[in-house]
């Protein structure tokens, strides 16, 4: 027996917790929190321009703000997300989330981008609270909601990852950039608190070392395909997900558009149909609809970078192209973790580690390349690495076994 299934101490303590339907109020409280706690990695998605110019760089190397805000959250997956098999969920994450606003507080603060890296990368490591959240609902929920459970905590996410983009781009053009990090310093201290409060005591589903808990990642990857498929879906959608919206900003800030802050961050708006999508998601999985769906939701988003990049000064085809890049990429998600969490049931803080850090690191490749790509060949360039990341993941799924 591997690792990773090692959890009989632990099978009591769930039974009582088994039954979360979803509609109860603890589903909306954990969807508040994860969202809350997902917003930070993308307060700087509408400020590139704006942080490009206060720190004197070009566009490029705002861009890589967000490669070093997304290669931190993939290193917190590995280091802190598995830790949610092993420990008390509840202080887990009220404690990270307090480490999360202390990263805040030094980004508001620091004079140089040097410094501002260097707080971003510890927002993204310790931003992870989000994916301790969602493992842990899918573990208190009944077998038979357990999609719509998932998909409404994930719809939380969502919300927060486009009104973190909406709430930025108004606090900054009122108040200025600094002010944006310190509002989600005092939101993330205020969320520690909340949880420590309300979330249930769970036993830990695994008695390892930390070693042997890092190790059984791995023994999970080796030995089940489909998370490794799955895998590969969703670094495929963040990576054009993350191309999006690192060249976005770039391409609405210039002529023939020249928004500021506000307008752009409020474009985060239309993505709201990939926050219903993952309700909708969810009840599909449910109903054993998981493989065909993927296959839609993949091909979506390779027609929204067709779409911007044949009319990329057309304000229509680009908020269309939002849109369809929001559903598809949200979409394709939701199923990905939906499937996942049915594999190993007593690993699925180590599932979530092995699925999201290839989900991350598929985001950190989006947005260095993006930033490349508008650098040397504008809003073309970032249309083509758009289409090409999420065509892959259609290429994948088109040769793949009828399961995945």
């Amino acid at each position: 027996m591997p690792p990773a299934r090692e959890a009989p101490a632990a099978s009591a303590s769930q039974a009582g917790r088994s039954g979360l339907r979803a509609g109860s109020p603890l589903v909306y409280v954990l969807a508040v929190a994860t969202g809350v706690s997902v917003a930070n990695l993308y307060y700087t998605q509408p400020l590139l321009d704006t942080l490009g110019r206060a720190f004197g760089l070009t566009g490029g190397g705002a861009g890589l703000i967000m490669t070093v805000t997304q290669v931190g959250y993939a290193a917190g997956l590995v280091l802190i997300v598995p830790l949610g098999d092993l420990l008390d969920r509840r202080r887990l994450v009220a404690s990270v989330s307090v480490l999360t606003a202390l990263a805040l507080a030094a980004a508001a603060l620091a004079p140089g981008i040097g410094l501002f890296e260097l707080a971003s990368a510890a927002i993204g490591v310790t931003a992870v609270v989000a994916q301790v959240l969602v493992p842990f609902a899918a573990h208190l929920a009944s077998d038979a909601d357990r999609g719509r459970v998932v998909g409404r905590v994930m719809s939380g996410l969502l919300l927060g990852v486009l009104l973190a983009r909406v709430a930025s781009g108004l606090v900054s053009d009122a108040l200025g950039w600094r002010a944006v990090f310190w509002l989600a310093a005092a939101l993330m201290a205020t969320q520690s608190v909340v949880l420590w409060r309300v979330l249930p005591r769970v036993s830990a589903t695994a008695r390892l070392s930390y070693a042997e808990l890092l190790r059984s990642v791995a023994v999970l990857v080796r030995e089940e395909p489909l998370l490794r498929r799955r895998a590969v879906f969703g670094m495929a959608v963040f990576g054009a997900f993350s191309v999006l919206w690192t060249g976005l900003p770039f391409l609405l800030a210039r002529p023939p558009f020249g928004y500021g802050d506000a307008i752009i961050g409020l474009f985060g708006l239309f993505g709201v149909v990939g926050a219903v999508t993952a309700s909708v998601a969810g009840h599909v999985h449910d109903r054993g609809l998981t493989r065909p769906a993927t296959g839609v939701f993949l091909a979506i988003c390779v027609a929204a970078f067709v779409l911007m990049g044949l009319m990329p000064h057309a304000l229509v085809a680009v908020i269309a192209g939002v849109v369809l890049l929001d559903l598809g990429s949200q979409g394709t998600h939701v199923l990905n973790q939906s499937t996942i969490y049915q594999l190993r049931p007593e690993a699925r803080s180590r599932l979530t580690t092995a699925y999201m850090t290839a989900f991350f690191l598929g985001g950190a490749l989006g947005s260095a390349a993006a930033a490349f790509a508008f650098s040397q060949f504008g809003w073309a360039g970032v249309s083509v690495v758009g289409a090409v990341l999420a065509g892959a993941g259609l290429a994948v799924w088109l040769v793949g076994p009828g399961r995945s």
